[in-house]
């Protein structure tokens, strides 16, 4: 399997060398030359099964494919269970078991266990960059923490994340440093593109990135959403929450692939790109707005460029999926409501999907639906529990994160002041 930039002015590379590189020099996303079609298993099996099966051919041919089973084993140890919501007709599927209460924790490992077995004979240490709007930063940091040969630098944007989630990107150990960044997530992701864009830069100091934009981190994720629908009793119709559109451009891959997939709605919080997309308007990239769902604060995402170069173009884009704006007082109210009425506690990414499914209903939609839990509430206790009226019990996993100390340095979001620090950190 060759893979190509979304924006065609790059070589073909490997699976390897687009992990390893992260962006493709041009400034694109890197995709599969050619879909692959996969042949259904019998059974769900196990998560790390189903994801080795999924994701053979995409590993064909590569120096890594030998070990993809172990690669899987090492990212999957845990659970994603798709269960029934007191909700008629309505699953959760569950993906925050991970130690860092979010999904980003299944593809941070499977990128982490791959760039190991990439970099075992480097002579320097690979700069793994993260920008961040809440999970992703804390998956990419426990996966890589203490980890030789590796370092993480991870910018988020400062005063825009949950107190619980600012505490986790800092608590790691002394090859993984968080920079609390004066701007907005696009501001970090800007950031972190012109990092590893620059040539000069990359070879003073060895950069990858672990965002979506990683072919590392996205190929994972498209395995829960593929076991989940092996286990539905017809196709899965999928709630995706949204905001860097990473989560939701795995889902439709295992849908390509051949998985029991059916219609995918994003829900997205009050940033209204690609609602507005969806709806027949031109695709608009603009700032972000800060909202209490600040994981999916996000005004221009970058796995657009592969929702696009998926289906060919803007009109036939649209065909193929659906996006619903949903504002803090909508949250608010869907959490309160659900958690008084059937006892049903969603963190307010979840929440979003949940409202999102409400209005399908009220618009005579009476399918199945399944939902994507992106991260568990305890990690939004200062919106969750008083909404509730009761504290959310935390994960061990996540209780042992906030115990430890946390320190996050101050970044300007200043391109060049960016490259300095790294090319100072010793």
């Amino acid at each position: 399997m060759r893979y190509v930039s979304t924006r065609g002015a790059a070589a073909t590379v490997g699976l390897s060398g687009a992990i390893a590189a992260g962006l493709a020099p041009d400034g694109g996303l890197y995709v599969p030359e050619a879909m692959p079609r996969v042949d259904m298993p019998r059974s769900p099996g196990s998560l790390a099964g189903t994801a080795a099966h999924m994701l053979e051919p995409f590993f064909a041919g590569d120096p890594l494919a030998m070990e993809l089973p172990a690669i899987c084993a090492e990212a999957f140890a845990f659970p994603a269970p798709r269960r029934e919501l007191r909700i008629d007709r309505a699953y959760l599927l569950e993906l925050f078991h991970g130690p860092t209460a979010a999904f980003k924790d299944f593809g941070a490992r499977f990128l982490a266990a791959c760039l190991v077995r990439l970099r075992r004979d480097a002579d320097r240490p690979l700069t793994i960059l993260v920008a961040t709007s809440g999970d992703t930063g804390a998956a990419v940091g426990a996966a890589f923490d203490g980890v030789p040969g590796m370092r993480v630098a991870i910018l988020y944007p400062d005063q825009r994340v949950s107190p619980r989630q600012a505490h986790q990107l800092g608590s790691f150990g002394d090859n993984v440093r968080a920079l609390r960044v004066a701007g907005s997530f696009d501001d970090c992701q800007r950031l972190v593109k012109a990092a590893l864009g620059d040539a000069t830069l990359q070879a003073d100091v060895p950069l990858s990135s672990a965002n979506s934009i990683s072919l590392g981190r996205l190929l994972p994720q498209m395995a829960y959403f593929g076991r989940a629908a092996l286990s539905a009793t017809q196709r899965m119709n999928t709630i995706v929450p949204t905001g860097n559109l990473g989560n939701a451009v795995a889902c439709l891959w295992a849908r390509e692939i051949g998985f029991p997939i059916g219609d995918v709605v994003f829900a997205c919080n009050a940033n209204e790109t690609l609602p507005e997309f969806f709806a027949g308007r031109p695709y608009r990239a603009r700032d972000a707005v800060a909202t209490i769902a600040n994981a999916m604060d996000v005004g221009a995402p970058s796995n657009f460029e592969r929702l696009r170069h998926l289906f060919g173009g803007d009109e036939a884009t649209r065909l193929h999926g659906h996006a619903e704006s949903v504002d803090d007082a909508e949250i608010r109210d869907t959490i309160h409501r659900h958690a008084a009425a059937d006892g049903e506690v969603f963190c307010p990414h979840t929440a979003t999907g949940i409202r999102v499914l409400e209005r399908l209903r009220m618009a005579g939609d009476e399918r199945e639906w399944t939902m994507a839990a992106t991260a568990h509430p305890a990690k939004f206790d200062t919106i969750v529990e008083p909404l509730i009226g009761r504290e959310v019990e935390v994960p061990d996993a996540l209780k042992a994160m906030l115990e430890r100390e946390s320190l996050a340095e101050p970044m300007a979001a200043d391109s060049r002041v960016f490259s300095e620090w790294l090319r100072g950190w010793q």
